[in-house]
């Protein structure tokens, strides 16, 4: 996202299955009464609301003003600001950071593991789920064939997927020692029937559609849905072959 710019809208109204899927994450970070907890990249705020249901202490930080502007508006008793992922520091550490769909925007993972180390207590956990090997694998080769064959454009993602070896030796080289590490698939079925894989585009990977005009973007689109949906089109609705990477690892 040039500038860090989302449809805040959209992405509540559409995408609700990002907080949804991410329940089950603060379930295993089991945030407790008076803990001080970390949300990194916390999108519009609903999962730091529930994690301060619990009586922790919550923090949220998103590199997206309009994320923060929209997370502050809904949920004005919590403590939001914009940072960056890649250069964040406190002057208190944390007893917990947790992630919940937002690292695999950012390639620079061990700039990002750093900030972490730092930030947390001596003991204190990070939690966190985001785009694993292979996460949407099947969109994106299908959205960068259909771009060459209707415009000539090449597109090249610059998204971090990780296995679990290459992700679980970084966080040991800054000092996290890793409790649990699962890759697994995910198969996420999207909002609104036919228009479900082009909101998706539209929300998630509109980079190398800007310049594009609306006609020409049509035509992508529907060749990319050409490709896919013997694979991910059934019963009406669109599944997204999502593949995640779910982390739980302690400040050493």
């Amino acid at each position: 996202m040039p500038d860090n710019q989302w449809n805040t809208s959209l992405y509540d109204q559409k995408h609700a299955f990002v907080s949804e899927y991410g329940k089950s994450l603060v379930s295993l970070l089991d945030p407790q009464s008076g803990e001080s907890i970390l949300d990194l990249g916390c999108g519009t705020g609903h999962l730091a609301k529930t994690i301060a249901e619990s009586g922790a202490r919550v923090v949220g930080v998103d590199s997206s003003p309009s994320m923060i502007e929209a997370a502050h508006a809904t949920y004005p008793d919590l403590e939001f600001s914009v940072a960056d992922a890649r250069d964040f520091s406190f002057s208190t550490p944390f007893d917990a950071v947790f992630s919940n769909a937002a690292l695999h925007w950012i390639p620079e993972a061990e700039q990002v593991i750093q900030c972490i180390t730092r930030t947390l207590k001596t003991g204190g956990r990070f939690v966190a789920e985001f785009g694993g090997k292979g996460n949407v694998a099947s969109i994106l080769e299908a959205v960068k064939q259909s771009l060459w064959e209707e415009l000539h454009i090449k597109e090249e993602p610059d998204w971090y997927f990780p296995t679990i070896g290459e992700y679980a030796s970084l966080l040991e080289k800054y000092g996290l020692a890793v409790q649990n590490a699962l890759l697994y698939d995910r198969p996420t079925p999207l909002s609104e029937g036919e228009k479900g894989l082009q909101n998706w585009i539209r929300m998630f990977y509109e980079r190398p559609f800007y310049d594009i005009p609306e006609d020409l973007k049509q035509r992508v689109f529907e060749r990319t849905e050409e490709k896919l949906r013997d694979r991910l089109f059934r019963d009406g609705q669109w599944i997204a072959d999502y593949r995640r990477l779910r982390i739980i690892a302690y400040k050493e």
